[in-house]
């Protein structure tokens, strides 16, 4: 797998905040809480697994 797949299956918080509508620091809140694992990119962004994003939407809008 190339690092450009590789970032394709990564979210930053914003996207991620996009996804729920909420603002990123609410994101970077549920990672510290548990409810999402952040990675740490060189630079040290934090991104977010796309498949996971997407199973905690799904539960959310399960609701």
């Amino acid at each position: 797998m190339g690092e450009e797949n590789i970032e394709h299956l990564l979210l930053s918080p914003g996207q991620v905040a996009e996804m729920f509508s909420v603002d990123p620091k609410t994101v970077t809140r549920w990672a510290k809480a548990g409810k999402l694992t952040a990675v740490k990119t060189l630079g040290g962004h934090r991104r977010y697994h796309a498949d996971e994003v997407r199973e905690l939407l799904r539960k959310v809008t399960e609701k």
